[in-house]
């Protein structure tokens, strides 16, 4: 198995459901919020976001928003939420992905980070030892470093799905 394969692939973060959890042993999401919850950088949320937050969490499935970017813009998102976080979690380490796991008393082979990287997210993973879902990216990014590393996840994805 590629270090950079996930567990699974969606459009979008709410087209994952419950039986595809439960088939897959996962009842704790850590959550990258770039991309995967709001467009990069962006305040709005994803359509029916609200709705699928509610419905994870009444089926007792752990949320925890984890990202790279700093508390002051995380803070304001997850309290919007109502989820715990953890800023600065310098995907693809490990760290972050401990912090969240701590925080909601997680089983890290019950576990799955939901993001839209392949370098920060699904790596971050595979080095911490849970698993990943891969999302579509909801807007593509400008910035260069950003389509060098989109480039390559194209490569990738052509390979392992």
């Amino acid at each position: 198995m590629s270090i950079l394969k996930s567990t699974g692939i969606f459009k979008r973060i709410t087209d994952i459901n419950i039986e595809y959890l439960r088939d897959n042993n996962i009842n704790t999401l850590l959550l990258d919020v770039d991309n995967t919850l709001s467009t990069h950088h962006g305040t709005v949320l994803v359509d029916g976001l609200r709705e699928w937050l509610d419905g994870m969490l009444g089926s007792g499935i752990g949320l925890v928003i984890v990202s790279n970017s700093k508390r002051f813009r995380i803070k304001p998102f997850a309290e919007r939420l109502e989820l715990p976080f953890v800023s600065l979690a310098l995907k693809p380490l490990p760290f972050g992905y401990s912090k969240a796991c701590k925080l909601l008393n997680a089983d890290k082979n019950r576990t799955a980070i939901v993001g839209d990287q392949i370098f920060t997210d699904v790596l971050g993973a595979n080095i911490f030892g849970i698993k990943s879902i891969l999302v579509r990216p909801i807007k593509l990014e400008d910035g260069w470093s950003f389509k060098v590393r989109r480039y390559f996840e194209r490569k990738i994805l052509k390979e392992d799905f």
